[in-house]
């Protein structure tokens, strides 16, 4: 069995990055606020990507650090662990320890980046244990209430529409006319949901992990 201490790990395109996860993430999905990519290698070939990058909505966590001084940090010194997408090929530990690499690495060549941010999905995949095993603290558990399933089986998010207006997915179901009506202009996702027949996911939880970097910074 190889080594887990002869995984590379190294930056990567955000074509060969966002092919990997759409092939090896459970969603399927990337996540279009990533702009770092990292992959993980074992014998020159990349089994595992970790893509970072800004939150969704960054004014709703940016206060959860706090710098010495008791304030919160800046908008560029954090960022979101958004997708992390490994095959089944690499040995046991190989995702904490690509994991605590890439933390190295920023730390190293983005001295500005004070913490890191990350959310578990138990509904669809699991806890964080990963996370737990690199050293992120759990900071906050959410019950899933916008999480809908579907015609086609795929679940989505529907707090994306108000962030995002009427996005790709949408288009079997809604045009982008009706949409505009039914969400009173984009502030309103569950009259939508509920025009297109999606069903309500109920029974699963968000779970928010977050990793200081910067050890003089704390949560608050």
């Amino acid at each position: 069995m190889s080594d887990v201490k002869n995984i590379i790990i190294k930056v990567i395109p955000s074509k060969v990055a966002n092919e990997f996860v759409k092939k090896n993430h459970y969603s399927g999905k990337v996540v279009n606020n990533s702009n770092l990519h990292f992959g993980a290698f074992l014998n020159n070939i990349l089994h595992g990507v970790m893509s970072f990058g800004s939150p969704l909505d960054k004014s709703k966590v940016i206060g959860l650090v706090h710098t010495k001084e008791n304030k919160p940090c800046l908008w560029n010194e954090m960022l979101e662990l958004n997708r992390m997408a490994f095959d089944s090929f690499l040995p046991k530990n190989s995702e904490s320890r690509s994991i605590a690499i890439a933390i190295k690495l920023l730390k190293k060549n983005a001295p500005h980046i004070k913490w890191i941010l990350s959310f578990s999905d138990a509904l669809q995949c699991g806890d964080g244990t990963i996370y737990r095993a690199s050293g992120f603290k759990l900071v906050q558990i959410n019950e899933y209430k916008e999480f809908y399933k579907l015609k086609n089986g795929e679940v989505v998010l529907s707090a994306t529409l108000r962030l995002s207006g009427y996005t790709k997915w949408l288009s079997p179901y809604i045009d982008k006319k009706t949409f505009e009506v039914i969400s009173n202009g984009g502030s309103k996702s569950k009259p939508v949901m509920d025009y297109i027949g999606a069903k309500l996911m109920k029974g699963g939880y968000s779970l928010k992990y977050i990793y200081i970097i910067d050890k003089s910074c704390h949560l608050n």
